[in-house]
């Protein structure tokens, strides 16, 4: 038994309060690891590549994106894929949950981006 601040506690209680303790730190850091590689790849989109991004996770068909940002539908096809490339999101699914992880902008009905 060991005392600390005036309490008794077990050795191997201790041992595992601490050993939980760093488990929570690495999956903390393995999640903030993530975070970063996925802004390093949100940063190397291009501007259009961006918005084409923002507009296709909020459930906008390409058709209706090409409308807003005045392309045609082949070019939003082409930003597209290259954002879904350098993302490395196989699935438009993957993409929706990485820009929810970067908390990206949201871009509303009226084309008007806001942030949280």
């Amino acid at each position: 038994m060991l005392l600390t601040e005036g309490l008794y506690v077990k050795g191997d209680v201790l041992l595992q309060s601490v050993r939980d303790a760093i488990e929570r730190s690495k999956v903390l850091l393995g999640r903030e690891e993530e975070i970063q590689a996925l802004r390093a790849r949100y940063a190397d989109l291009t501007s259009r590549e961006r918005d084409v991004m923002a507009l296709v996770v909020i459930g906008l068909l390409n058709k209706q994106v090409g409308s807003r940002l005045g392309i045609s539908e082949v070019t939003v096809k082409k930003h597209r894929g290259n954002a879904m490339r350098k993302m490395k999101a196989e699935t438009l699914a993957q993409l929706i949950k990485m820009a929810a992880r970067l908390r990206l902008p949201q871009a509303p009905a009226d084309g008007v981006l806001v942030t949280k």
